[in-house]
């Protein structure tokens, strides 16, 4: 009898244990360590303003359609806390897009935001697909330095002025997940 009692007793725990390890936890989205607004602002070099351009076209876009498909541009641009060319950079952005399909302007990003200010000091690397023809498209932040060390992170686009082939400003929207 007093074994029956004992393996019913432990059958009993055991069932209990493995109910509690398998119960459900609730899921709560994860908030982000770290929100950075910035503002990217590219001009690309028209072939006469080599004072004023930020960026290159490193390729000329084949001749496979007409959304410039192949075209490699390079850049080193200002990044800004507001929407104005002139105020003062807080990061530059460094690094080349490809336009990436023949039907439709697409690019890919990849490029590393450099820090260097009281306030921070490091660096984002960020990558991603750029659909032009979507109002706001993500890019993911996936490392960084500094400030920034081993950062993980999402980095929502939106174009805020595009003027022709030689200009445009995307506000970028950067969430960090993982900071350390």
């Amino acid at each position: 009898m007093r074994d029956l009692v004992l393996k019913l007793f432990f059958i009993l725990f055991l069932l209990f244990t493995l109910s509690v390890s398998s119960a459900k936890k609730s899921f709560k989205p994860k908030q982000p360590c770290k929100d950075l607004v910035l503002y990217y602002h590219d001009t690309l070099f028209n072939g006469t303003d080599v004072a004023n351009a930020t960026s290159a076209a490193a390729t000329d876009p084949t001749k496979l359609g007409n959304f410039k498909f192949g075209m490699l541009v390079v850049f080193d641009d200002p990044m800004t806390k507001d929407n104005h060319l002139l105020s003062r950079p807080v990061a530059r952005a460094q690094g080349f897009y490809f336009y990436d399909k023949k039907s439709t302007y697409t690019a890919w990003f990849a490029f590393t935001l450099i820090f260097n200010s009281t306030k921070h000091k490091g660096t984002l690397n960020i990558m991603g697909a750029d659909l032009m023809t979507e109002e706001t498209r993500d890019f993911s932040v996936v490392g960084g330095t500094g400030d920034f060390f081993m950062a993980r992170g999402i980095a929502t686009i939106h174009t805020d002025t595009f003027q022709g082939d030689y200009y445009f400003r995307l506000k970028m929207d950067i969430k960090l997940y993982e900071c350390y």
